[in-house]
């Protein structure tokens, strides 16, 4: 990951998340830790070299047409559809992606 993170800070690589994502990662941050520690980490995600990615209805279609399709949550469907739509990797350590990787390509983090 670090290595992705220093190429978009190199302008090397792009990276981009959906605004729904940063939410899911806020809320279950705040459920686990607490709203100061969701609070900073929103904030430490703000440093970062990536595009967060607003929502229209353009997205949200695409990312209902794959809940719709394919086992997979909701907010994970909008990072499957941004990938589908920057012909992008997704990169993650998720195994619900497992069922869209006929879609898109995917980069497996390494088990913790």
């Amino acid at each position: 990951m670090r290595v992705l993170l220093e190429a978009a800070r190199d302008q090397e690589a792009s990276l981009y998340m959906s605004l729904i994502n940063v939410g899911e990662v806020y809320y279950l941050m705040r459920r686990m830790k607490g709203q100061a520690e969701a609070e900073e980490l929103l904030a430490d995600l703000r440093t970062l070299p990536l595009m967060v990615c607003g929502v229209g209805e353009e997205r949200v279609l695409a990312a209902a047409k794959l809940k719709a399709d394919y086992a997979i949550s909701y907010a994970d469907a909008f990072a499957a559809a941004l990938a589908q739509e920057f012909n992008a990797q997704l990169v993650t350590g998720d195994p619900e992606f497992r069922s869209v990787e006929s879609l898109i390509t995917v980069m497996w983090l390494p088990d913790r």
